[in-house]
């Protein structure tokens, strides 16, 4: 009960503090536990707190109570609350000053068992907007790190873009994938991808994390606060794509205060998807990324274990070759072929090149980003997702 009363301190503390972390753990580091600030009379706790009226008023019995009740709702729907003094605390994140006093957490794993070994903690991060080169390469190093004998820990932001794609990759080799949410664990944002969140959500080793409490819709402001939990959780940042400023950046930046590794994908020099990582190579705040096999090494994951790589027609014989597809095999390696010479080709422009109809084209190109093969974005461009062919 002891454990339960504290947890529940911590969780109020989280909601009084949450934009002031900082404050919460210097109360926390003098005080002792979230419990004996809870135990202090109204003048000893206005001498405490005095400077933060808005705060303090939330340090109260009633708060108190309203979370002990949510704590007991959030546990029958699967989602738990770990506290800064708890051990199933991530550890790397509690090595931060700004660190969240606690998370929520929605997992089918137990979140002693989630964060595993911290040394593999990866964030893969980027623009929303991103490319069909950032696609391709957030894929070809998401699938590496699944080739390395020890599995990392992929960790990005269920946003649009180059989180999405990290986490999509990630599960499609079977890593496991944290997404760190800037909304309560109860509110999917975008909503497109609910579908993913329930997914990495129900999946082993995944989670959807959040400091912030159920019912917190998606603004702005709250997508800067989990940046840093982002930056915090992960012994090492990626950055596919950025424009000069946008989340990426500031993400990358704050795990280079961090004192993390920062690695980013350098691009054209008037592609402005790429300035911003350009930037950070420039400024000494990241290391270039010249090769997966290079990347694996720097970051500490080891050499990607040795197998054959199969010709492309092997690959799209062991997908299709028994499902009355076989005439189309051949199709399908040209497709591939003209999609890999040619990064960012739309369908329509894909099918002039084959010499294929369109609506055959669209068919076979659907069916290849459903295996796994390519990418087609919004506006209808190609890009190759594997390294396999």
């Amino acid at each position: 009960m002891e454990d339960f009363y504290e947890k529940a301190c911590l969780c109020t503390l989280n909601k009084a503090f949450g934009f002031k972390p900082a404050i919460a753990l210097a109360l926390l580091s003098h005080i002792g536990s979230a419990g004996e600030l809870f135990r202090m009379s109204a003048k000893d706790k206005e001498t405490m707190i005095g400077n933060y009226p808005k705060e303090a008023s939330l340090i109260s019995a009633r708060i108190l109570d309203e979370t002990m009740r949510e704590l007991e709702r959030l546990d029958k729907t699967g989602v738990r609350f770990v506290g800064w003094s708890e051990q199933a605390y991530p550890q790397l994140l509690k090595e931060c000053e700004d660190a969240p006093v606690g998370l929520y957490i929605r997992s089918s794993t137990p979140v002693q068992d989630l964060f595993g070994e911290c040394s593999r903690n990866i964030a893969v991060i980027g623009t929303r907007d991103i490319s069909p080169y950032g696609q391709e390469w957030c894929a070809r190093i998401v699938e590496g790190m699944a080739s390395v004998p020890a599995k990392p820990l992929v960790i990005s932001g269920l946003a649009l873009g180059t989180d999405i794609c990290a986490h999509r990759n990630a599960l499609r080799n079977g890593l496991p994938t944290i997404a760190v949410m800037a909304t309560g664990t109860d509110e999917i944002y975008p909503m497109r991808h609910r579908k993913d969140a329930e997914a990495i959500a129900g999946s082993p080793g995944c989670a959807l994390i959040t400091d912030y409490p159920p019912g917190t819709k998606a603004l702005p402001i709250h997508f800067l606060r989990r940046n840093r939990i982002i930056a915090g959780l992960s012994k090492a940042t990626i950055l596919i794509e950025s424009k000069i400023k946008g989340g990426g950046m500031m993400t990358s930046r704050l795990a280079f205060s961090y004192n993390r590794e920062v690695y980013a994908l350098p691009g054209r020099i008037d592609d402005p998807c790429s300035q911003g990582c350009n930037k950070l190579i420039k400024s000494k705040i990241a290391e270039p990324i010249i090769s997966v096999g290079d990347l694996l090494e720097s970051i500490g994951l080891g050499k990607a274990t040795c197998s054959s790589k199969p010709t492309l027609h092997d690959a799209l014989q062991k997908t299709y070759g028994n499902d009355g597809m076989k005439d189309r095999i051949g199709m399908m390696s040209t497709i591939l072929l003209t999609i890999r010479n040619n990064r960012g080709i739309s369908v329509e422009e894909l099918a002039a090149v084959c010499g294929f109809s369109y609506s055959v084209t669209s068919e076979l190109a659907v069916m290849l980003e459903t295996d796994g093969f390519i990418s087609i974005d919004i506006m209808q461009r190609c890009s190759i997702l594997t390294e396999r062919i």
